[in-house]
């Protein structure tokens, strides 16, 4: 799987629209949640929720047809309240790989700008890491997630 598809899988669930991983990957991460190989990994249906006909406000785009709206403020806030170490995800793109435990090396986020097809020089790490931020921001807003505006403004 991609770092953006890791990324939006780990904040969005099944909802993210990407491949999921490979069953031996998806066993291997649910360890630590104490599930097994055997025990099934619950996902959203489309009775968990019922579609409404209102609009979304005009920074978010429509979530994919059907899917549930996630708040990506609340998902990642608890995550860092538990965290045990300060996190500033909503302005480090390095501090979000952290928290959804990614590797968050240079290596890492230059391949991520290579999938998200970033264009600047990836020596600049430090324009290279807003851009990145704002790009995943974006692209997790496209997909069903609720970003605060603030962080998906260009």
């Amino acid at each position: 799987m991609s770092i953006l598809g890791s990324i939006m899988s780990s904040i969005l669930g099944s909802r993210a629209g990407v491949p999921s991983a490979p069953p031996a990957a998806q066993a291997h991460r649910d360890e630590g949640r104490g599930a097994t190989d055997s025990t099934p990994i619950p996902t959203p249906t489309s009775e968990a929720k019922p579609a409404t006909k209102e609009k979304p406000p005009a920074t978010t785009p429509p979530a994919a047809s059907g899917a549930v709206e996630v708040d990506i403020a609340a998902v990642l806030d608890k995550r860092a309240a538990k965290a045990g170490q300060k996190l500033d995800w909503r302005r480090s793109i390095v501090d979000l790989m952290k928290l959804l435990e990614m590797d968050s090396g240079q290596d890492a986020r230059r391949k991520l700008a290579q999938e998200l097809s970033y264009t600047g020089d990836t020596k600049d790490s430090a324009v290279m890491n807003v851009w990145l931020h704002k790009e995943v921001m974006r692209k997790l807003t496209e997909h069903g997630g609720k970003v605060p505006p603030d962080l998906v403004r260009h």
